[in-house]
């Protein structure tokens, strides 16, 4: 990468169908304090970087419904929208074939994940362009075990993470890992990536950015958003 201002993006995936929040609106619809979490994920990323090029990957179906959102509650903030795909592979890969540039940096996040400060924005960018990956985490308090075929053991919690988005990544390399087959053990982007040979870097995230998927999550969310408030 060479030493001028890097372009950035973000691919928001917006996949969920609300079956875990037991809703029959899609989780990322849902409403936080009377905006849809979509709309403040997207809103924090251009607030942090009012540059940033946001493309937001939906389902075929639900697009003529976010369409309708974005006029219901004035929803101004440019974006691309690209279409999403069976596994998050395939949507994140939807997501990069509008990304033409081959010098700049790609975040991939989760749209269901609102609270993400603008700091861990800010730092996921910076070790990205630096060390060419960059993860957010948070650390485990309570007490861990792993099951066995008769009982179970536990394990050393300070040697366990808990991965957050945005995964931040430079662009060439992300775009070459997402060249390979699909694998069923491709669980993030990091693991994409890692798979295609290239070393992972961590970074210590924001505890409040948790994602939203079940209602006792956004019952937190609510209770996290007053506190900043």
């Amino acid at each position: 990468m060479n030493n001028t201002i890097l372009k950035k993006y973000v691919i928001i995936v917006a996949g969920g169908t609300g079956s875990r929040m037991k809703s029959t609106i899609p989780k990322q619809f849902l409403c936080l304090d009377g905006v849809p979490v979509v709309m403040r994920s997207i809103k924090t990323f251009k607030e942090q970087d009012n540059n940033i090029s946001i493309i937001l990957v939906l389902p075929s179906e639900q697009i003529e419904h976010w369409e309708e959102m974005c006029k219901s509650y004035n929803f101004k903030i440019h974006h691309s929208i690209a279409i999403g795909g069976v596994t998050r592979f395939d949507s994140v890969k939807s997501g990069l074939t509008l990304i033409k540039e081959n010098d700049c940096l790609i975040a991939i996040h989760d749209a269901v994940r609102p609270l993400v400060s603008k700091d861990t924005i800010e730092r996921a960018f910076a070790l990205a362009e630096t060390a060419g990956t960059a993860l957010p985490y948070t650390t485990i308090n309570d007490s861990l075990r792993i099951k066995t075929s008769d009982s179970s053991i536990p394990l050393k919690r300070e040697n366990i993470y808990i991965i957050q988005t945005p995964q931040c990544f430079q662009s060439n390399l992300l775009k070459q890992a997402y060249t390979q087959d699909y694998n069923e053990n491709f669980t993030d982007d990091a693991t994409v990536v890692e798979n295609y040979g290239k070393v992972i870097h961590l970074f210590e995230g924001n505890t409040e950015n948790i994602k939203i998927t079940t209602p006792t999550d956004l019952l937190i969310a609510e209770c996290l958003l007053k506190k900043k408030a």
